[in-house]
């Protein structure tokens, strides 16, 4: 099953379809098809990589409770 954002990607390359296809063979791949679903599938893990970052920077800034050794204060 063809994932349909991938063949609207590649109906839609027009003039660059051939630079695409150049590309795709050059690094391996054996479809214009192959090329996209690869390149896609590494934009996603870069977001995730990147919402990973995020959400540990924002867990690193969040102050901690301070603990206070006597009760007078």
């Amino acid at each position: 099953m063809q994932n349909q954002e991938i063949v609207k990607i590649i109906e839609n390359l027009k003039g660059r379809r051939d630079y695409e296809e150049k590309r795709a063979s050059k690094l391996g791949f054996a479809s214009l098809y192959e090329y996209f679903e690869d390149k896609i599938a590494k934009k996603q893990k870069a977001l995730e990589e990147e919402q990973k970052e995020l959400e540990a920077a924002k867990a690193d800034n969040q102050p901690k409770a301070v603990k206070k050794s006597c009760g007078c204060c």
